[in-house]
């Protein structure tokens, strides 16, 4: 069975790609040989856009996980490990060295030292959109003493430096291969083929990748369903191998499929950011009273269809060292309380405001919708606005909403990544509140990331617990259960455990139809 999906695809307004096909597809094909095999995934959206160094959320920083490497990445079982650097170690208090393997871009040019240095500068740089800008400009210096040695001088012990690099946000790609509007050329297991803008993108094996007998596919074709129902057909029907977001109304049905596999993991999370540019949520006292009147468990049952769990605090995980149990429950229903805070904030009689959301993922729709039915109980009414994903990403970036559910992970199993989503002198991002300082929060959080001792680690992000459970710039809703589905024949590929289970895409270098 064929699925036609032209009619029920959501395509961004905005996907700075023009240029993209016709400057990578102009690149020498080197061929599949020692490659068997095709790959089809079904996606949950065509990616926003294709640039290095942002975040433009889980469908790009898939495709990034496809065509990029950076100097390291998440194993399987979520270890940090080498990639285009083949070893790593601390060097005095706050330098890190990198030890390059010979590896190769797509265009065919060795990776050198310099490249590194010069992809670590454009992120940086004062005027970078980076994601990661924030972190990078704590720099002091980068040396290259050979071509396959970089040394990296930090203004201030740095913790995180290894899991920073590690992310899909921080590919290196080849100098003189990027521009505004198109694709940079990488170091990955796949390079671009062909594209059909908001439809599909087709990539072919890297046979110049540094991995012996990587990757196994020949070919992987990405097709974009952004309607769920039609995802889960198209892997029931045989169309795709294997889906990403798999619907929680769909993982009964798939579990007892004999020849489908579902593989989840409980680690990314649903939340709220607030703009505190003007209107009721610039008080910390009403946006408190928000956090303590969300039954969390309605969301877990209606959302993720009883797949999770609910979220009353930070998303610091229980078993780690940075999880306490009484601050993890700050946020817990009491709407006694949040009547109280909205009266002192003098808004005992309610007010109306607009919630955006998206009605591309389910999650994201039923988490806004029992928010709006929780608030009624303090006279909010909550109008939803739910476009296309690409479009409310573009509206998150540019602060254009008035407060916004949001999915994510941690970037990692450190605390440092709380920063992702607290740090308020970061780069604008959708996955941040807007227009909210917090005295106090960013300097902590820069504490925690200069300290290598875990005890006064500790002690620091319990104090950013505190602030944040009393500020509320980010408020917890519940954690959720993150599936792939796949044919049970793709061997090789492993949805990543934990806060890591974005990543996973970068296990496919090694994975093949039985």
């Amino acid at each position: 069975m064929r699925i036609s999906r032209r009619g029920f695809l959501v395509v961004g307004a905005s996907l700075p790609l023009a240029g993209f096909a016709g400057k990578v597809m102009g690149q020498t094909s080197s061929g599949s040989s020692g490659k068997g095999g095709n790959l089809t995934i079904g996606l949950s959206s065509y990616p926003p856009n294709l640039q290095p160094w942002v975040n433009a959320g889980s469908a790009a920083g898939t495709m990034a996980a496809l065509i990029h490497r950076g100097l390291l990445s998440f194993s399987a079982d979520g270890q940090i490990q080498g990639e285009l650097a083949e070893s790593w170690e601390r060097d005095g208090d706050t330098g890190w060295v990198f030890h390059l393997r010979q590896a190769k871009f797509q265009n065919g040019s060795p990776v050198r030292a310099e490249d590194i240095k010069w992809n670590l500068e454009q992120v940086a740089d004062a005027k970078s959109t980076a994601y990661m800008r924030s972190q990078f400009q704590g720099v002091e210096r980068i040396e290259t003493p050979d071509e396959r040695t970089v040394r990296l001088i930090m203004k201030q012990p740095t913790v995180a430096v290894p899991d920073w690099l590690a992310t899909y946000f921080m590919p290196m790609v080849a100098p003189g291969t990027l521009s505004r509007d198109s694709f940079a050329v990488g170091a990955g297991p796949f390079k671009l083929k062909k594209l059909e803008r908001g439809v599909s993108i087709d990539l072919e094996a890297f046979e110049g990748f540094y991995k012996p007998g990587m990757p196994k596919f020949e070919t992987v074709r990405v097709v974009a369903y952004p309607d769920e129902n039609l995802r889960v057909a198209a892997l029931q029907s045989g169309d795709v191998d294997l889906i990403d977001y798999v619907p929680w109304a769909a993982m009964s049905q798939i579990e007892q499929d004999k020849n489908l596999r579902l593989d989840t993991t409980l680690g990314p999370y649903m939340y709220l950011t607030f703009n505190g540019r003007t209107g009721p949520f610039a008080d910390a006292r009403v946006r408190r009273a928000v956090a303590l009147a969300i039954k969390r468990d309605d969301i877990v049952q209606s959302a993720f269809f009883g797949r999770g769990a609910p979220l009353e605090g930070l998303p610091l995980q229980e078993g780690t060292p940075y999880y306490d149990a009484a601050r993890a429950h700050g946020w817990r229903r009491d709407l006694d309380a949040a009547k109280a805070l909205l009266a002192e904030a003098g808004l005992s009689g309610g007010f109306s405001c607009t919630l955006l959301s998206t009605a591309q993922y389910g999650m994201h729709k039923n988490t806004a919708e029992v928010v709006q039915q929780n608030l009624a109980d303090l006279n909010i009414v909550v109008n939803l606005h739910m476009p296309d994903w690409a479009t409310r990403v573009a509206l998150g970036n540019r602060g254009q909403y008035e407060f916004a559910v949001n999915g994510t992970a941690m970037e990692s199993t450190d605390p440092d990544n709380l920063s992702s989503v607290l740090d308020d002198t970061a780069a604008p991002s959708f996955i941040r509140s807007t227009g909210i300082t917090v005295p106090g929060l960013s300097a902590l959080l820069h504490q925690g990331r200069a300290e290598f001792d875990t005890k006064k680690r500790r002690a620091i992000y319990a104090k950013v617990e505190d602030l944040v459970l009393q500020q509320a710039p980010f408020v917890g809703l519940a954690w959720r259960s993150q599936g792939y589905a796949m044919k049970a024949n793709l061997q090789g590929f492993t949805n990543i455990p934990g806060p890591l289970s974005f990543y996973s895409a970068t296990t496919l270098e090694n994975a093949s139809l039985a």
